[in-house]
C-alpha cells in the first residue's frame, strides 16, 4: 500500500499574490511545507501537486531544488489534478496538505497515515480541534477517483464537502486534545495579516529548525498581541448554492454512485 503526501499549491491568489513564495526566516512558504513534510512518517512519496499554468514554475522549480517529486495538472479542478497525481505516482492513499499551511501538525499527520494504512476501510481521515490550518485530510485515491467521475462542478478547490456523505464514504474522524486543542487560534496562510503572524512565529520559535506546534501555541499564548493580529480573517467556505447542487446530485444519484463505487473499489 502506498501512500504519499500531495502538496497542493497554485501562484494565482489575488488576496495574497505569490504567497507560497513569500519568505519565512529565510525560505519560502513552500520549502517550510516541505521540509515539515519531510517530518512524517510512513511516506512513500512527497509531490507538489500544481497546474500547468505557466505562472506556477516557480513552485516546480522549488520542488526539484528541495528533492521532492511535482505534477502539473488542472488549474482550478483540484480533485482532478490530485486523482491524476496519485494515479500517475501510483498512491493508493494520499494525505493533502496544502502550501497554505506551514505549521500543519506532523503528529496528526502521522496520526492520519498511519490510520490510511491500517487496511479498516477508511475513504478519509481528518482531525478536528486544531489550530486553523494545521491539521491535514487523508483520502483513499479510489475515493477521490469516485467523486470525479460523479461530480458536475470544475472548481473544486474546497472540495471536502464531497466527502461529507456517510452513506458513501467511511469516514474517521481524529480529535486533538490537550494543548492542541485550539480552533481559537487561525494558522492558516490567506491575507497579509496571517503573513504577519506566521513571520513573527518563524522569526520567534526555531529559526533555524522546524517549529514545534506545542511551542507556536505556547508563544501566541504568551504574546496575544500576535495572536490577534490575524483574529479578524475570515475562512472562505463552499456557497450554500454549490453545496446544495451537490446535495441535489448526491440524492437523485445515491443508487448509481454506491453502484460505481462497489465497481471502482473491486478494481486492482
Amino acid at each position: 500500500m502506498k501512500t504519499g503526501i500531495l502538496i497542493t499549491a497554485r501562484l494565482k491568489s489575488t488576496r495574497l499574490p505569490l504567497k507560497a513564495l513569500k519568505d519565512l526566516n529565510g525560505k519560502t512558504v513552500l520549502e517550510r511545507v516541505i521540509e515539515r513534510a519531510k517530518q512524517v512518517n510512513g511516506i512513500d512519496e512527497i509531490i507538489l501537486c500544481t497546474s500547468f499554468n505557466p505562472q506556477d514554475r516557480p513552485l516546480v522549480d522549488i520542488a526539484a531544488h528541495n528533492h521532492i517529486f511535482y505534477f502539473t495538472g488542472e488549474e482550478d479542478d483540484v480533485l482532478q489534478r490530485l486523482f491524476m497525481a496519485g494515479k500517475f505516482y501510483g498512491l493508493d492513499n494520499i494525505i493533502n496538505i496544502t502550501a497554505d499551511n506551514p505549521l500543519f501538525s506532523i503528529y496528526h499527520a502521522n496520526q492520519v497515515v498511519d490510520k490510511m494504512r491500517a487496511g479498516d476501510s477508511a475513504d478519509y481521515v481528518k482531525v478536528n480541534g486544531l489550530p486553523l490550518g494545521t491539521a491535514v485530510t487523508g483520502i483513499r485515491q479510489k475515493a477521490i477517483q469516485l467523486v470525479c467521475q460523479v461530480k458536475n462542478n470544475t472548481q473544486t478547490e474546497i472540495w471536502g464537502y464531497f466527502f461529507n456523505y456517510s452513506e458513501i464514504f467511511n469516514g474517521k474522524i481524529l480529535q486533538a486534545s490537550g494543548k492542541l486543542n485550539r480552533p481559537d487560534l487561525r494558522l492558516t496562510l490567506d491575507y497579509e495579516e496571517d503573513y504577519l503572524v506566521l513571520n513573527r512565529i518563524y522569526a520567534s520559535i526555531s529559526p533555524d529548525g522546524v517549529p514545534n506546534l506545542y511551542h507556536v501555541i505556547d508563544y501566541l499564548d504568551s504574546n496575544r498581541e500576535i495572536a490577534n493580529i490575524n483574529k479578524g480573517c475570515i475562512q472562505l467556505d463552499l456557497d450554500s448554492h454549490t453545496k446544495n447542487k451537490i446535495d441535489k446530485l448526491i440524492t437523485n444519484s445515491l443508487e448509481k454512485i454506491l453502484q460505481l463505487k462497489q465497481k471502482i473499489y473491486s478494481e486492482y
